[in-house]
């Protein structure tokens, strides 16, 4: 199993599945959510329509439209409040659960954009422990996913990224799994 981390943009993934980092009535939006369903056209947003709106932390899939993936792992993001709402607790699930409903779907490779870092206002440096820990530990318990690819794109994606890459150095140093492979 492999955790990469690379700067890329997400609607151009050649990846089973991307997870969307989506708002509650899974319509589209700014950000991630937007860019997403613009490149994946309209068939992405009629079938979120049939799905209805969900709660933070979980993970619903649909087809992936014009994307060259072949899946969208929908799920919604915890806004930041100063991390003692459970909002770690929450942005573990979005991974967890992420990568639960891509083992579902046969996935073997998963590409997700930093979860709740751009306008829901969660800190890249409080976000990287707890996405890098939740996905190297679901990983292990999943091995018919072969890798998470976490993809930074856009005017902040630098720092995000640098932030991420700390959190998976400093996993991979304290408690290094059988098979992780950081690149």
């Amino acid at each position: 199993m492999r955790i990469e981390i690379a700067e890329a943009d997400i609607t151009k993934e050649r990846v089973d599945a991307i997870v969307n980092a989506a708002n509650p009535t899974l319509l589209g939006g700014g950000g991630v959510d937007g860019a997403i369903h613009r490149a994946g056209g309209p068939a992405i947003l009629a079938a979120c329509r049939g799905l209805g709106g969900f709660n933070v932390g979980d993970a619903k899939a649909t087809t992936a439209g014009d994307l060259p993936a072949t899946h969208v792992i929908h799920i919604v993001g915890p806004y930041w409040t100063g991390g003692e709402n459970g909002e770690p607790e929450l942005l573990a699930s979005c991974h967890v659960r992420s990568l639960e409903v891509a083992a579902e779907l046969g996935c073997r490779t998963v590409a997700f954009p930093a979860i709740s870092c751009g306008i829901f206002g969660y800190p890249a440096d409080e976000a990287g422990p707890v996405a890098m820990r939740a996905t190297a530990e679901t990983l292990q318990r999943l091995p018919e996913i072969e890798v998470a690819r976490f993809v930074f794109h856009g005017p902040s994606s630098n720092r995000v990224q640098q932030a991420f890459e700390r959190a998976l150095d400093e996993l991979t140093r304290e408690c290094p799994a059988p098979g992780l492979v950081a690149d």
